[in-house]
């Protein structure tokens, strides 16, 4: 039986008809996305299912007793309770089952149970079983720890946490109810690169039905196994991959002779995307799979339907030439209070370069393209800029779009551009018409951004640095900004959690984690690849050494070794794991060619590997010293 079933729903908002006619059935192990422009009733519809508001006409089934759980954008009511217990609060289920288990062992402890006592017994059991067992507790807490909370954060009271925080808050609470249906809206805000990936190999392995809002592109195609697009009022269902729905999309335009050189571009642009999201090992065979069901796609010429086709659409001006270095970071330190994110860092961004910046949330990025972008000084060493250079900051809070006055005004105060050029300007970014006299005070966030952008297009800057640049912006609007990056002949320093853009726009990539800044010649996925490849090695490794120790605990019986040599040895095997996977780490650094670009590098690379190569013979050599001792306490003679 179908987890949820829509039939017939119309739904309105403020006496608007947001959409009308639509249905869809979803079994457990589906996850169906939602696209349509801001506005349509994504959230809307996510609400209906949550039982939230009724549908205006139609109706939704649920299966019964099927647990809902919804995550949307709005912030835990109860601020003064710990990140903990809101989170458990989600498991109220499991709580009380617990409770009624101890009353009635309790009751039965006293004298011989009825029958009635152990049914109820045997149930709760069942529930409790079914619920996740006595370990619920611990897949809560890895819930927690997969979107980035450690063990003391469960601790502290939410009014301590940011609002991005909370909002990873509020989706631990809603994965961790183990739902039958989930909701999810926006799940991809705050989380950085490490914690998408926990959530898009969870949602995966959820044995749950899935709908869910998004405009992350990577995420979208390694979740999404439908597609619900709401577009003029009406619905229209795609069983299949996000990427195949948006070439069907731009197939059936060109059937309709629809902008057929535009459409023809977005379905090579889907093409282009999928040889992307082909990099890990794990995905290739899904990718592949897809592909083939790209090649059966029929333009049949559907009817066409009234479409909102405003699209953003922009390009930067030719940039003056600048110098051939157009940033350098010379030995920096770069701290924030009671902190040092990086120390001795040195960079060289080169004429017309485009490096994308990664890692995990906390570890200094911000921080470090402020510094790039003279927002604030390094606590020692310089930033220094080439000749001829101007810089274009873009920060993730859109400051640029702050101040008094119109949309319009505030083009005109940053641009120094004539009424009807800033209008022109706008138009590119939908600021049309009223949309350009709207106050700065009213403007969405989405709206911000994109005056954001239009401000920094006019600026003229041939070095680019942008943290976040997509933020609030939808799908169609990152692949514009996408496309004016790729185009741009500036330099780029770039900053973001949108994987596809990372990879779209990256020639090399620059890693901040761990308190250090290196540098890697290949694009993020590439990069990814072979990081992901390197730890693998690594716990193969460990995996190897821990396998190696159990076989020497079978051959020595602990009644007639030496419980000192035994300790001594045990010791030993423990550093050769330690040393094995930092002689790993130091033959993944190695595999960067800039490793090998200079004499010098050459030589420092050299006495790296030699020095992790000499540690690790030298543990071995001590440890076999030390298995003999353990033999020949055991020896009878």
């Amino acid at each position: 039986m179908a987890i949820a079933t829509a039939t017939s729903i119309d739904l309105y908002a403020g006496g608007k008809l947001l959409f009308e006619e639509v249905s869809f059935k979803l079994e457990a192990r589906e996850r169906m996305t939602l696209s349509g422009r801001n506005g349509v009733g994504k959230s809307t519809l996510l609400r209906v299912l949550a039982g939230e508001r009724p549908p205006d006409s139609g109706s939704i089934a649920l299966q019964k007793g099927a647990r809902v759980a919804l995550h949307d954008q709005r912030p835990p009511r109860d601020a003064e309770v710990s990140l903990g217990d809101y989170v458990f609060s989600g498991r109220t289920d499991m709580q009380e089952t617990e409770a009624q288990l101890a009353r009635l062992e309790q009751a039965m402890s006293k004298g011989t149970p009825d029958e009635e006592t152990m049914r109820a017994y045997a149930t709760a059991q069942q529930r409790l079983e079914a619920g996740g067992g006595y370990r619920w507790r611990d897949d809560v807490l890895a819930v927690l720890g997969g979107l980035g909370f450690g063990e003391e954060a469960a601790k502290r009271r939410l009014s301590t946490f940011s609002g991005g925080e909370l909002t990873r808050a509020s989706l631990a609470r809603a994965l961790a109810t183990r739902p039958d249906l989930l909701l999810l809206d926006e799940p991809t805000n705050h989380l950085d690169i490490p914690s998408l990936e926990w959530l898009e190999r969870y949602l995966v392995d959820l044995d749950a039905a899935v709908v869910l809002v998004a405009h992350d592109r990577w995420f979208l195609e390694a979740v999404g196994t439908s597609v619900l697009e709401l577009e003029a009022q009406r619905g229209r269902f795609f069983a299949g991959p996000w990427h195949a729905w948006r070439k069907e999309q731009a197939a059936r335009a060109i059937a309709l002779g629809k902008a057929i050189e535009r459409q023809q571009a977005e379905i090579e642009r889907m093409e282009r995307f999928v040889e992307r999201f082909r990099y890990k090992a794990t995905k290739a065979k899904q990718a592949q799979s897809r592909l083939k069901q790209i090649d059966k796609i029929k333009r049949d010429g559907a009817k066409a339907e009234a479409r909102d086709r405003r699209n953003l659409r922009f390009s930067f001006v030719k940039p003056e030439r600048p110098g051939r270095v157009v940033l350098k970071l010379v030995n920096a330190t770069i701290e924030v209070p009671g902190r040092t994110l990086l120390a001795g860092a040195n960079l060289e961004v080169e004429r017309a370069e485009h490096v994308v910046l990664v890692g995990p949330n906390g570890a200094g990025k911000t921080t470090l393209i402020e510094t790039l972008a003279e927002q604030r000084a390094p606590t020692a060493g310089s930033v220094r800029t080439g000749h001829n250079v101007k810089v274009g900051y873009l920060s993730q809070h859109a400051e640029t779009a702050a101040g008094e006055g119109s949309v319009l005004e505030a083009a005109q105060r940053e641009t120094g551009l004539s009424g009807q050029k800033a209008r022109s300007l706008l138009g590119n970014f939908l600021f049309s018409g009223a949309d350009a006299e709207k106050s700065l005070n009213d403007i969405s966030g989405g709206e911000q951004r994109r005056l954001s952008l239009a401000i920094l297009v006019a600026s003229g800057a041939n070095v680019l640095i942008l943290d976040e640049p997509t933020n609030h912006l939808d799908i169609e609007s990152r692949e514009a900004l996408e496309d004016a990056l790729l185009a741009y002949e500036g330099a780029v320093i770039l900053v973001s959690h949108d994987r596809a853009l990372l990879e779209a726009v990256g020639s090399r990539t620059l890693v901040c984690e761990g308190g250090e800044l290196r540098s890697f010649s290949s694009g993020w996925a590439t990069y990814q690849r072979d990081r992901d490849e390197g730890a693998e090695a690594a716990s193969a490794s460990a995996a190897a050494a821990k396998r190696e120790k159990k076989k020497v605990a079978k051959h020595h019986s602990p009644g007639t070794i030496s419980k000192k040599a035994a300790r001594k040895a045990g010791r030993l095997a423990e550093k050769i794991e330690t040393a094995e996977a930092e002689l790993a780490k130091v033959e993944e650094d190695l595999a960067d060619p800039s490793a090998w670009s200079s004499p010098t590098r050459v030589e420092q690379a050299n006495l790296r590997h030699e020095a992790a190569k000499a540690k690790l013979a030298d543990l071995y050599e001590r440890w076999e010293e030390a298995e003999r001792a353990v033999s020949a306490a055991g020896d009878p003679a």
